[in-house]
């Protein structure tokens, strides 16, 4: 595949962006998604075809003239064991496109909002990459879920990508994040790598938050951070070290 990232450092955008960059990015991630449903519910979805697919709506979003710029990408090659990623979350895209940076290097899944696997089209794709279901409604059982399951997950060698926020967020507030990442990491000895992100050219919607406005105007900013093992006591320390790297990073962009 060619590589759609580009390093921020000396990057100039060459992309023209589209007056139709809604329509035209939706028809196209509907036809990606589209396909994806038909081979899931096939039984025929494989890791590989799922980093195309992300891929592919990588490059619907060139196609329309949004820059993507991602740095950090060097730290997944420091891992050498399964690991807990905490990322802010702004936008439907991240769920798309994430996997097709970071499953190249190691497999991993989400930990999902449970009525997103009733979506139509979308939910068979989400379902055959066994994502840990979230209520988003009762905490003290989505932590139970999140501490069994993941533990689970990452004994059988599959790292998670963990939204501590809850919900998409226009912004960053550390108040905001919740220390499951940093909980789970500390109980199935993982590292932490976290994730800060600006994805708001796609942007969310007054019906459905899911699926607003594009923007190519905004740029889109993927950075990853170094490793973080846990060592204290109680992960607090770590769970802080991660949130100060996302709103440092992301004050940034």
């Amino acid at each position: 595949m060619e590589m759609i990232y580009h390093y921020a450092k000396n990057y100039r955008s060459e992309n023209k962006k589209s007056s139709f960059a809604t329509p035209i990015f939706y028809a196209k991630l509907l036809k990606i998604v589209y396909e994806a449903c038909k081979e899931a519910k096939a039984g025929r979805y494989s890791d590989e075809r799922w980093v195309y697919d992300s891929y592919l709506v990588g490059r619907a979003m060139e196609s329309v003239g949004a820059d993507i710029i991602i740095e950090g990408h060097e730290n997944l090659q420091k891992l050498d064991r399964p690991c807990v990623f905490v990322s802010n979350h702004m936008s439907t895209l991240e769920t798309f496109f994430l996997p097709s940076i970071i499953q190249p290097v190691i497999n991993h899944t989400f930990v999902v909002k449970e009525s997103l696997l009733d979506y139509p089209l979308l939910g068979p794709v989400l379902r055959a990459e066994n994502p840990i279901a979230v209520t988003r409604t009762n905490p003290r059982q989505d932590l139970t879920t999140v501490l069994e399951k993941g533990l689970e997950k990452i004994r059988s060698g599959e790292s998670l990508i963990i939204f501590p926020q809850g919900t998409r967020r226009p912004d960053v507030k550390a108040e905001d994040f919740s220390s499951l990442g940093a909980k789970l990491a500390k109980k199935a000895g993982a590292p932490i790598i976290p994730i800060a992100l600006k994805t708001n050219a796609w942007g969310t919607s007054p019906i459905t938050k899911d699926f607003g406005p594009i923007n190519p105007n905004i740029p889109i900013r993927i950075t990853f951070g170094e490793p973080i093992e846990i060592k204290s006591a109680n992960a607090k320390e770590e769970h802080q070290q991660s949130v100060d790297f996302i709103i440092n990073t992301y004050k940034t962009f």
